[in-house]
């Protein structure tokens, strides 16, 4: 059973910066893609940043790219989430997410194994 737990939320301001964290258990976190959602309050669950199992290909929404990263570091079971230039509308629940090692999606039904969350709050 895979196992995944974010962290690295907080309060920030406007234009700060902030590295959530996704710590999966399990020895095949190295062949599944890895993606990271968030949700606000009344809002659906909106898609943040896909990444490839090896790492060589990422996919982002028009609303994070240029701000965020997706990296992942498979000898640590962590991929991680680089958010800069923060803003007010950012302000979510932040979740990683597993999928199979196939295409990259943005679809969250293509995910079979989520974390907790992590809370981000970008204030102005």
């Amino acid at each position: 059973q895979v196992q995944l737990v974010e962290s690295g939320g907080g309060l920030v301001q406007a234009g700060d910066s902030l590295r959530l964290s996704c710590a999966a258990s399990g020895r095949t976190f190295s062949i599944t893609n890895m993606g990271w959602f968030r949700q606000a309050p009344g809002k659906e669950r909106e898609f943040v940043a896909a990444i490839s199992w090896s790492g060589a290909n990422t996919d982002y929404p028009d609303s994070v790219k240029g701000r965020f990263t997706i990296s992942r570091d498979n000898a640590k079971n962590t991929v991680y989430l680089q958010m800069k230039s923060l803003k007010p509308e950012d302000t979510a629940v932040y979740y990683c997410a597993r999928n199979r090692p196939t295409i990259l999606t943005r679809r969250p039904g293509d995910y079979d194994y989520w974390g907790q969350g992590t809370q981000v709050t970008v204030s102005s």
